[in-house]
């Protein structure tokens, strides 16, 4: 059973990996880039603070906590405990696989691109408003594009990413749970609530 999920892992690995092609490589090589994702966040995060002023005080810190603690238990706990070489540094997977894009650090399990982007998107969705529908839809498509970007790029297995899928997203629902909580004493003491008809 376990051999048959390994090559299950594998094969997955490739049919996202060989599915390739130049516009493909650099459209993935965008999502997964640090240097487009850290100012997509602060942009985020600043639009989050204009929108919700003073609100913004407690939704702020929770989004970035979810995000920390994802960040921080994918890679610093799961990498070095597991110690699972990703495929662009397997020497029996390396030569067969197109890499566009380097390789980065020398274990994959789990991928922090996708706890961390999917501890976004199920945070936001849980917490804002319905009205704001396509800003969710938005970080949703965001999160699936950076996680498919870590197989097509060969960074990752896909079990690295549904791992860090499940974490981000588990993560996220419990400190929701603690902003909801929160929520109404918090906001009771500025005047108002973080609903469709306060916003």
């Amino acid at each position: 059973m376990i051999e048959y999920l390994h090559t299950l892992d594998r094969w997955g690995l490739f049919v996202a990996n060989q599915t390739h092609s130049p516009w493909g490589d650099q459209v993935m090589i965008f999502f997964t880039d640090r240097f487009v994702w850290i100012p997509a966040y602060v942009v985020l995060l600043a639009a989050l603070g204009y929108h919700y002023r003073r609100q913004a005080l407690l939704l702020i810190p929770m989004l970035l906590l979810s995000v920390g603690l994802a960040d921080y238990i994918s890679s610093s706990l799961f990498k070095p405990y597991f110690a699972r070489l990703r495929p662009c540094h397997d020497p029996e997977l390396s030569a067969a696989l197109n890499l566009v894009n380097g390789c980065g650090g020398q274990f994959g399990f789990m991928s922090s691109h996708a706890a961390n982007t999917t501890a976004v998107a199920v945070f936001l969705g849980l917490v804002l408003p319905r009205r704001f529908w396509l800003a969710k839809v938005l970080v949703i498509i965001w999160a699936a594009l950076v996680s498919y970007s870590r197989m097509y790029l060969g960074a990752h297995y896909p079990s690295d990413v549904l791992a860090g899928v499940v974490l981000g997203g588990g993560l996220a629902w419990g400190v929701a749970g603690l902003y909801e909580r929160a929520e109404s004493r918090y906001y009771s003491r500025l005047g108002g609530h973080l609903t469709e008809e306060s916003v």
